[in-house]
């Protein structure tokens, strides 16, 4: 089981955004289980949560650009590269401003930082959606493509065609998610001559200077315009070098730009908010397809996340009988409504409830046409995680369990006589305190019947 993990502590950065010019504190903090990567702007009442959600992105012109009930996060792309290559699944970025400092245009620095911060595991088992068959998004405008089809591990290949004599056609690979800080990771932002003229006129591009973006020459440059660009750059003398770029920068690899988009897809597919065991190709990346299939993935494991139905063998040994459950459990007929415990670890629990007519709701709970209350399959939901939390004391008869809240609470399928229920509850949060708070599904006949949000605490009988 590979869990969950965070950063120790937290660690802040402070740099200029490429597109306002302002310039930002960023810092990084540790984040609960299943929180995935999430933007704070502690700049604005009440300090708004925007998650890394791809059906948050409004627009992809210059970057990938975050939107929530009015709240912005501008360009986010390269943190979250820098999150996902060092293997992380929950932090925090608090921010105080919308746009996310550009530093040198690559990942560089946040991966440097995260890894200062250090890195830990969580308890928590992590979530990855393993691909089972070929996924692709086409732009029919632009004829760019990115696919995702089975494989053993996460592998990323941006193929780049820039149609220019100076920039050609670029492939770059990321054969696994640890080769992204030593051969990805450094790989700087670049633009062309004639995008960077229409950016400067236009004022949209004022935190940048020659040290956070390669410059392509793809034209002839005009006197006036290297005027602007000594003003825009702050410089006294701008030269073209031989191999077609502005000078102040040396290119680290002959293909970075192939690199760069490389690392912009793994920032952008991180907005799928769930890891991916799959072989990536992107054909002529940009964040617009990027994204988009993004969308499409999030949406497909979602389906797919809704439609599960985990199987068990019934059988099996139980690893509990119904006379070791009346051990643990104070419950009795007829609210005792669980038969069996499956199966039982730190963080999960699996038990099971044979429904028949002779079940005393069905006397009172529409008897011409029975139906298992909806109430009942949430309460032994509550007793199956019940087992789980009073396997933490060492005396559980000595020991009530009692509810705190119940959220997101959702039925699905009707529980008929003659059906066979099965309880998966998963914790949300370590238990602590005897406090248990778990995500509860109930299935039967091969669907889901029915799905809350929990939270218990046990306490010692007076």
């Amino acid at each position: 089981m590979v869990k969950q993990k965070t950063i120790k502590t937290e660690i802040s950065l402070t740099g200029v955004g490429l597109h306002t010019g302002k310039e930002v504190k960023m810092t990084f903090k540790p984040a609960p289980v299943n929180n995935g990567f999430t933007f704070v702007r502690i700049d604005l009442e009440g300090q708004p949560i925007i998650e890394a959600d791809a059906n948050y992105v409004v627009n992809t012109q210059r970057g990938t650009n975050l939107e929530k009930l009015g709240v912005k996060i501008q360009t986010p792309e390269h943190v979250l590269a820098a999150l996902i290559g060092c293997d992380l699944d929950n932090v925090i970025i608090e921010l105080n401003a919308s746009e996310l400092p550009i530093m040198d245009g690559s990942s560089k620095y946040f991966v440097e930082a995260l890894e200062k911060a250090g890195i830990e595991e969580q308890n928590a088992k992590r979530n990855v959606y393993v691909v089972k068959e070929v996924i692709s998004f086409t732009d029919e405008a632009t004829g760019s493509e990115i696919l995702v089809m089975p494989s053993d591990h996460y592998s990323v290949t941006a193929m780049v065609d820039f149609g220019t004599k100076i920039l050609g056609t670029q492939n770059a690979t990321m054969k696994n998610i640890a080769d992204f800080k030593t051969e990805i990771s450094e790989s700087r932002t670049f633009s062309f001559l004639h995008e960077l003229e229409s950016l400067l006129e236009n004022g949209l591009i004022k935190g940048g200077d020659l040290n956070n973006a390669i410059v392509y020459v793809d034209k002839e440059i005009s006197a006036s315009t290297m005027e602007s660009l000594k003003v825009a750059f702050g410089k006294d003398e701008i030269t073209v070098k031989p191999n077609g770029i502005l000078d102040n920068l040396t290119l680290h690899y002959p293909n970075e730009a192939a690199r760069h988009k490389l690392l912009d897809v793994v920032g952008d597919l991180a907005l799928i908010g769930t890891k991916i065991q799959g072989k990536v190709i992107a054909n002529k990346p940009g964040h617009f397809v990027n994204t988009q299939f993004a969308k499409k993935m999030a949406k497909i494991i979602k389906i797919e996340q809704r439609n599960y139905v985990p199987v068990y063998d019934l059988h099996q040994e139980p690893l509990m009988d119904i006379h070791k459950i009346m051990a643990v459990l104070p419950h009795r007929p007829p609210f005792l409504l669980i038969d069996r415990i499956i199966e039982m670890s730190e963080s999960h629990v699996v038990g099971m409830k044979n429904v028949t007519m002779n079940e005393n709701f069905f006397v009172g709970h529409f008897p011409e046409a029975p139906v298992m209350p909806g109430v009942l399959i949430v309460e032994a939901m509550a007793q199956t995680g019940g087992i789980l939390v009073l396997s933490t004391v060492p005396d559980p008869e000595n020991y009530l369990t009692y509810f705190m809240k119940i959220d997101n609470v959702k039925f699905k399928q009707k529980v008929l006589p003659g059906d066979t229920l099965i309880f998966k509850c998963d914790l949300i949060t370590p238990i602590r305190r005897g406090i248990c708070h778990m995500q509860a599904n109930a299935y039967a006949n091969g669907k889901l019947v029915a799905e809350a949000e929990l939270m218990a605490q046990i306490a010692k009988k007076q």
